[in-house]
Order: structure tokens, then sequence, then C-alpha cells
């Protein structure tokens, strides 16, 4: 068994799923989701052990392109982040009825199918089809299953989808270019490339472009807190969980080692852009008074550390970006979906219209409190790990990018706890507040569970991609 296993389990779910018909489809998902969990965490056993589950074997004569799936340390933890936040955000919206549910939950599988190729993919144009074989799936959820008023939520969704489109053509022009040069798409062969200056900084903002508006960085950035606040609950988790992951890796996997002298050249500028988003993410939280709004310009300042700590191209930045990649992965889903509880009782994203939920619901406050304490780097919590790994990393290459990249973690602390606030605390509000079901609170507790484990013993993690890493940071240096 390899890792083709868990990519061909996901896409025969997906279509099994939709043929369930609408009664079944959410219980089939979350069966072939736990299934394609259970593989990787197999897999992942097996190449612990020193087994190869890595796959190879040709696909197009010309030009030459493989079906190359690569699995070692960094691309096993996206993948396992993918399938183990998948069935918890299926499992999260069974507490919402969607019309024609069959295709809802198909698509949301179809969408995890592509995303795990992605993280697998070893051939620049086997990774190019599933990098955009991921978009047409969320376009769907986002512009069918949305809320608010139909025409702006189109515009949104079509302003998302060109932007993302745009940003792709340009990495795809940079892959025939290094396939002219190298006859061939395979990672192996274009990290062996030896590139001009001029050559990879043409192709490192080809790749940029793809990549600053999937995580996004600023200024490429406009579209995301409008899909974030449209799309449902389901497809901001899948976006803001796993997909804006897909830049962030593709980042360490592609971009930094097949142009490192560019990346090195412009290391400042990108790092500078990289806070910019931290800061301007922050500042901008502060004044939202939708909470999906205010949710999503978090993620875009913790996504914006992140991005710095890539690009600072040492092992910490790197192995911080990894751990604060996943850490960040679980806990926005989990405020996403405190948000969703919040809103099946009240019907309403805006916070002036909540309040003294805290009197009513005490075990959703607290697992809510949790969550908050988590996304502001709590010692103790798994973002605290990756926060501090990406800060010392920043703090290597000129301290003052570790100090105004920790404004994420101030600004961050000010306007979540007073979101909390206005939130939970307060007089008790004249509508019912029901607590948490059974389903919610498993959901809740899965999550912080995880994050408190890997908290307090981030090792087994650490370990796993730490390998992988270096072997990247040796094809950075190798003009050295």
């Amino acid at each position: 068994m390899d890792v083709t296993t868990i990519v061909f389990l996901l896409l025969v779910g997906a279509i099994v799923t939709y043929f369930s018909g609408d009664k079944l489809a959410s219980k089939v998902a979350l069966v072939f989701s736990l299934g394609a969990l259970g593989v990787t965490l197999n897999l992942l056993c097996t190449y612990m052990n020193g087994g190869n589950i890595s796959f190879m074997a040709p696909w197009i004569t010309m030009p030459k392109v493989a079906l190359a799936f690569k699995a070692d340390g960094l691309s096993m933890a996206m993948v396992l982040l993918t399938t183990a936040l998948t069935p918890l955000i299926i499992f999260s919206s069974f507490g919402n009825s969607f019309n024609n549910s069959k295709n809802f939950y198909a698509l949301v599988l179809f969408m995890a199918f592509a995303m795990t190729g992605t993280f697998l993919a070893a051939d620049g144009l086997l990774y190019y089809v599933f990098w955009e074989l991921a978009l047409i799936p969320i376009y769907f959820i986002a512009l069918i299953w949305g809320n608010g008023d139909a025409e702006k939520r189109k515009k949104a969704v079509l302003k998302f989808f060109i932007y993302t489109l745009a940003g792709s053509l340009f990495m795809l022009i940079g892959f025939a270019y290094l396939y002219s040069k190298a006859d061939s798409f395979l990672l192996e062969d274009l990290y062996k490339l030896n590139l001009t200056a001029k050559e990879q900084c043409y192709i490192f903002f080809a790749f940029f472009l793809a990549y600053a508006i999937k995580i996004p960085i600023i200024p490429f950035h406009t579209w995301q807190a409008k899909v974030y606040q449209k799309a449902p609950t389901v497809g901001t988790m899948l976006l803001s969980g796993i997909m804006l992951k897909m830049g962030l890796y593709s980042v360490i996997r592609w971009q930094l080692p097949i142009a490192p002298s560019a990346a090195k050249t412009y290391m400042p500028i990108l790092i500078g852009l990289s806070i910019a988003g931290v800061i301007y993410g922050s500042i901008v939280a502060l004044r939202q008074k939708d909470l999906k709004k205010l949710l999503a310009y978090s993620s875009l300042a913790h996504v914006g550390l992140i991005a710095a700590g890539c690009y600072t191209l040492t092992l910490d930045g790197l192995s911080g970006a990894v751990s604060q990649m996943i850490a960040h992965g679980f806990v926005i889903v989990g405020l996403f979906f405190a948000a969703e509880v919040i809103f099946r009782r009240y019907e309403t994203r805006k916070i002036s219209e909540m309040g003294g939920i805290r009197s009513q619901a005490p075990h959703f406050t607290s697992k809510f409190m949790i969550l908050v304490l988590a996304s502001v780097a709590l010692p103790g919590t798994f973002n605290f790990v990756g926060e501090f790994t990406v800060l010392y990393s920043l703090s290597q290459v000129d301290i003052w990018f570790a100090v105004l990249g920790g404004t994420t973690i101030i600004l961050g602390a000010y306007y979540m706890l007073k979101m909390f606030q206005n939130t939970m605390l307060g007089e008790t509000n004249s509508k019912a507040f029901a607590d948490i079901t059974t389903n919610e609170a498993i959901t809740f507790v899965v999550i912080i569970v995880f994050l408190i484990f890997f908290g307090l013993y981030p090792k087994p993690l650490v370990d796993l991609v730490t390998p992988s890493l270096k072997e990247i940071l040796i094809s950075i240096n190798r003009f050295n």
C-alpha cells in the first residue's frame, strides 16, 4: 500500500457520496473521510518504520509527465492535517441541513482529494492539475450554499476564482519554462537545475503570484474576507483550515528550492510584506462587527506570520511555519465552528446582537475560551510552539522583524479577548441560547485535545518534518 490509496479513497468517496442520495450523503462522506484518516495513520506508521510509501509511474509520454507522489515527513504532515480535519469538518456540519446534500458532501470529499494530491504530487504538471482541481469544488460550495445576498456572494466568489486562476497561470508558465530546461517536470530534476539569477527571479515571482493569492499575502488578500464571510461555514473551514496551507506548503516545497538565489535576494521584502499582513490583519480585525469577518482577518494576520517564517530560509523558520500551519488549521476550524454554533441559535453573526451567552451555556463558553486562548498563542497550546519558533527565526534575520511580527500576539490578544467579552459576557441576552449538543461537544473536544497535547509535547510532529526540511535547506543552499 502507498499514498495513492489515500488519494484514490477520497475520490471514490466523492463518487459514492454523490450516488448515495441526500439522506445518506453526510454519513457516507464521514465514513470515507474517516477511512482516509485511518489509511493515512497506517501509512505514516509504515513511513516512520522506514517503509517506502511513495509512488512513481509514467503517465504522459510527450511532454514527459509522471504520476509521481512523494511521501516524506513534510508531505505526510500536510496530508495528515487534511485527512484529520476533513471528517471533523463533515461531522461539525451535522447540525445543518443542505439542499442537494449529496452534491455538497461529494464536493467536500472531492476537494479533500485534490488538496491531498497537491501535497503529495512530485511532478510539476501533476501538481498543477491537483492545484487547479481544488479550486472547482470550493467555488461551487461557496456559490451555491453560501449565505447573504446572492449577487454580492456571486461577485465575491467570482473574484476569488479569477484571482486564483490568474495567479496559477503564471505558475504554469513557470513550469513550462522549467520543463524546457530540465526536459522533466519531476521535482528532483527541477531541484538540480542551475538557473541564472535572472531566470530564478522570473520563476520565483511566477510562483509567488500563485502562492501569495492563495495564502493570501498583502496586497493579494482582497478576495479573502468576503469569501470567508459569504461561504457556508464548512467552506470557510476548508479554505482557512486546509486550502490556504497549499500555498504555504508550496512555498517550502517548490518555490524556495527551485529559485533559492532569488529567495535570498528578496528575503527582506518578502518578510516585510508578510509582517505587513500581520499588522494589517490585526488592525482591521479590531474594527469588525461581523464575527466571521473578524476571524477572517485574524486568519490573515496569523498566516502572514507563517509566511514570514517560511521566507527566513532557516530550519527554525521552516519548522515553526509547519507547526503553525497545523496548529492554525485546527484552531481556526474550531473558531469558525464556534461562530456557526452561535449562528444556529441566534441566526446572526453581528457581534452587537450577541452577549450574555456565558450564563446560559457555560460548557460552550469554556470551550470557546480555550480556543480563543490557543489562537493568541497561550503557552501550553500548539500555537505557542509554532509562533515562538517563527519569532525566534525572525530574530535571527533581524530583531526588528521579530518585534514587528510579535505584534500578532499583542494585537491578537486584544481583539480576540474583546470579541469574547462582547459575545460571551455581559447581561443575559433576551434570546435563549441552548448549551452545546453532544455532537458539537465532540467536535470541540477533539480540537482542544489536539492543541493541548501537541502544545505540551510537539516532538512527534517536529521530528516528522525536520528531516524533510533539512533536505530542502540543502537544496536552497546548494549554490553557497
